[in-house]
């Protein structure tokens, strides 16, 4: 951009303070004169285009600016100021225009973003302000620390995508109710994720160990229970586990450890709140393969329950069998286990009620008696939003879909 005269960038100055006084038309005259006597530069057409809106003339705020673009025509600024006036003046359509110019510059600027799915709204072409907004909110899905003017447009954006994903799900639902009908024995889970997920009403989430990825096992959130024949003994035996459970935990001398304990230095990211922190403490029969033998002690018929089971034989890594003991009104945030080899069963029992817990796109209230397996490879999270503490028993077993070769193979890698 070349160098504003001398005289120019007085002008702009003077004008400038003469609008923070309100004095909007004063200010377009000093930047009119100050304009007629230099060659024109798109800093000071721009300055006027904004003093001429801030005096109401849109119109005329639109010759200026598009004076200044044709002297800059890579500036976005430029082409977003256009873009208002046009939008004050009522030329939609020209609006959008200018805005696709500064989108061809900067395809993520968000404020042209936001402007064009707004104008295109106005327009009444909701389908392509929905497609707008879509990539809009894939590339900016969170905003929470941006101005809040900004967060409430892009509460709009979504709001809009919400509505339209919701018609788009009410006429898959339509499309495909004779075929469910016509299959009534069918286990339908996989299916409905998946038009949910073609109406835009949930987000398949991938595998992601921070560990081993064993390749070409399904991304299944909770496995079919049909896959663990073992699961209904596990579950007749909930009333003993947990009277071993309550009979350990009343011991008032020897409290849970805390589940989460980083080393002083490490990062801790979101395990801030709960690094080290009593509000979720367990009482672990087994850690990484070693036998925690006092605890097994006090609990003798659950340790020879886990015994029949088919959990995850690893050394150095499994088995892991332990009580966890989530405190009142305490959240584990969103994470993801380290490897896919294994599954990892939730059996409730000490269930306060305002307990959830997200495995994927799926959220589910635990159950007495009813137990389930998940991969802990897809980002998983839990609620007690009781008053009360929740207790369940977690254990590992291995992934339903590695063969018995496989499981070898495993072992002799190390995992």
């Amino acid at each position: 951009m070349a160098e504003i005269a001398p005289q120019l960038a007085a002008a702009m100055e003077q004008a400038r303070l003469v609008q923070r006084g309100g004095r909007f038309e004063e200010a377009v005259s000093i930047l009119q004169s100050a304009l007629r006597g230099v060659p024109p530069h798109p800093a000071a057409l721009n300055q006027l285009g904004l003093s001429q809106m801030a005096a109401g003339r849109p119109e005329q705020a639109v010759l200026a600016l598009r004076e200044a673009t044709a002297l800059d025509p890579s500036a976005p600024p430029l082409w977003l100021n256009l873009a208002d006036a046009h939008r004050r003046a009522g030329a939609r359509g020209d609006e959008i225009t200018a805005l696709d110019r500064a989108l061809g510059i900067d395809p993520y600027l968000l404020p042209a973003l936001l402007a064009k799915g707004a104008a295109l709204e106005a327009l009444g072409e909701e389908d392509a302000a929905v497609k707008v907004y879509r990539g809009l909110l894939a590339s900016y899905p969170d905003v929470s620390t941006m101005p809040e003017t900004v967060q409430a447009a892009v509460g709009r954006a979504r709001e809009v995508v919400g509505q339209a994903n919701a018609r788009t799900a009410e006429t898959l639902r339509a499309a495909t109710a004779s075929t469910l009908a016509a299959h009534p024995d069918q286990n339908w889970r996989r299916a409905t994720a998946y038009l949910a997920h073609l109406s835009g009403t949930r987000r398949i989430y991938p595998q992601q160990p921070v560990g081993g990825h064993f390749p070409f096992l399904p991304a299944d959130e909770f496995f079919e229970d049909d896959l663990f024949p073992w699961l209904h003994e596990l579950e007749q035996a909930t009333d003993m586990i947990r009277s071993e459970l309550l009979a350990r935990w009343q011991e008032a001398s020897d409290q849970p450890a805390p589940y989460v304990d980083f080393p002083e230095g490490a990062p801790v990211n979101q395990w801030a709140d709960l690094n080290r922190s009593p509000r979720w403490g367990a009482y672990f029969l087994w850690r990484d393969g070693v036998p925690q033998a006092d605890n097994l002690a006090r609990c003798p018929r659950t340790a020879a329950l886990l015994d029949r089971l088919p959990i995850l034989d690893l050394p150095g890594k499994g088995p892991t069998a332990l009580f966890s003991i989530l405190d009142a009104h305490t959240h584990i945030p969103p994470h993801t286990g380290s490897t896919n080899i294994r599954g990892t069963v939730h059996l409730p029992l000490v269930l306060p009620g305002n307990c959830r817990f997200r495995v994927g796109g799926e959220t589910r209230s635990w159950q007495m008696n009813k137990a389930w397996v998940f991969d802990d490879t897809i980002e998983h999270e839990a609620w007690n939003d009781s008053d009360r503490p929740r207790a369940i028993l977690i254990f590992d077993c291995w992934n339903p879909h590695l063969s018995t070769a496989e499981r070898e193979l495993v072992r002799a890698s190390g995992g």
